[in-house]
């Protein structure tokens, strides 16, 4: 394969990039690399190099720029040499890596760029960045060849493929999530809300159901909390204990609004949530439940909390008026789920923040389903000036 490659190389690295931007190719998908506008990605000209037993290809851009300078031509070659062999590890191991095979299997990832760097449009750098396409749920990973050579993986694909297949979790998120979700606190249009009642939920189909609750994104249903609390956290690998230090300081804040979303689409989309925790489904669309959200609440040791504003706190929400006690569900990031709460089984001893999209889906939705009516008709307010992050 080497051979193959440095018949083609020197061409490649070369050639100036075809003129002009690919403004509607691509949009900014990596939650915690914010900034980059579609207009700042060149379109890498020719069909770029082919990966075995992969359908995307890999393109080499903008190399010639610094080639001579921070990198030179016997670095740039190693760099494209290595993508390539590192997918095509990750490929032979994919059932280690099953973000990356998810991404894979259903064909989420429409090209690789190598670029000599990456950056947003405020000129800070990343080793990856992941950025959407004109096409629903296909995405294209960029890729810094100066990172890749200041972390010494030129040449060392083995080592280079674990930190690669992280940036799948990328990839999946903002394949699977559509554009960039607001975040933080924002005033919510509740008289235009479209929620449903109950009986015209169960009409609905899933795909009908996931939309509803993506207009109620744009409204009043929010997946931060208004404090904050992740801000300068690190973050959680899925399925593991390892903690991501952050790129930027919201980097967890954004990343875990993305899990979120995903989270709950899941559950209003898929029948077996609405056979099991009907409830989950109907809180989520009819208005009740204002707010999912992860927390990083150190001085409490539960998992979840389900909190819900009294009934002399009610809100009219919607056009026909409807009256609604306004319910928050928070997932304390740091914490594992004890013995007695219903999700146990679920997670497998994981902390909340490691938990993959299935494992979160079930917990909201059991949370909802075991603690909303209780919380509804008594409220849960009075603990919260104690567990809010200082």
């Amino acid at each position: 394969m080497s051979r193959w490659i440095s018949l083609g190389l020197s061409g490649l690295f070369l050639i100036t990039v075809a003129a002009g931007y690919c403004i509607a190719s691509c949009d900014v998908a990596h939650a915690s690399h914010d900034g980059q506008s579609a207009a700042e990605f060149h379109n890498p000209s020719g069909s770029g190099y082919e990966v075995p037993g992969l359908l995307f290809p890999v393109f080499v851009e903008g190399v010639e720029e610094v080639v001579g300078g921070s990198l030179d031509q016997a670095q740039a070659d190693a760099a494209l040499r290595t993508v390539i062999e590192t997918f095509s590890y990750l490929n032979q191991h994919r059932h280690t890596y099953p973000r990356f095979d998810e991404a894979v299997s259903k064909g989420m990832l429409d090209r690789v760029i190598i670029q000599p760097s990456v950056h947003n449009h405020e000129g800070k750098v990343f080793p990856f960045l992941v950025v959407r396409t004109v096409n629903p749920g296909r995405v294209r990973l960029l890729i810094s060849a100066l990172s890749m050579k200041e972390g010494r993986y030129l040449g060392e694909p083995e080592q280079f493929a674990s930190v690669l297949a992280r940036e799948f979790q990328w990839v999946v998120s903002k394949a699977e999530t559509g554009q960039k979700p607001k975040t933080g606190s924002r005033e919510r249009d509740l008289r235009q809300a479209t929620i449903r009642t109950d009986k015209e939920i169960l009409a609905l189909s899933g795909e009908e159901r996931v939309r509803l609750l993506q207009q109620l994104f744009e409204t009043y249903l929010c997946t931060v909390d208004d404090q904050l609390s992740l801000d300068e956290q690190s973050y959680y690998e899925v399925g593991s204990t390892i903690l991501i230090p952050p790129n930027q300081p919201d980097s967890a804040t954004k990343f875990y609004d993305i899990r979120v979303r995903e989270a709950l689409q899941k559950i209003v989309r898929e029948p077996v949530f609405l056979e099991r925790t009907p409830l989950a489904v109907m809180g989520l669309l009819n208005g009740n439940i204002w707010n999912v959200a992860y927390v990083k609440v150190d001085q409490r040791d539960w998992a979840t909390r389900t909190r819900v504003q009294p009934a002399d706190k009610a809100v009219m929400v919607g056009v026909a008026g409807r009256s609604v006690q306004p319910a928050a569900i928070l997932l304390n990031l740091h914490r594992t789920a004890a013995p007695d709460d219903p999700f146990y089984a679920d997670t497998k001893h994981l902390p909340m923040g490691a938990l993959s999209t299935d494992q979160l889906a079930l917990v909201i939705a059991k949370e909802i389903q075991q603690n909303i009516v209780e919380k509804s008709q008594r409220g849960h307010v009075a603990q919260d000036a104690l567990t809010a992050p200082k």
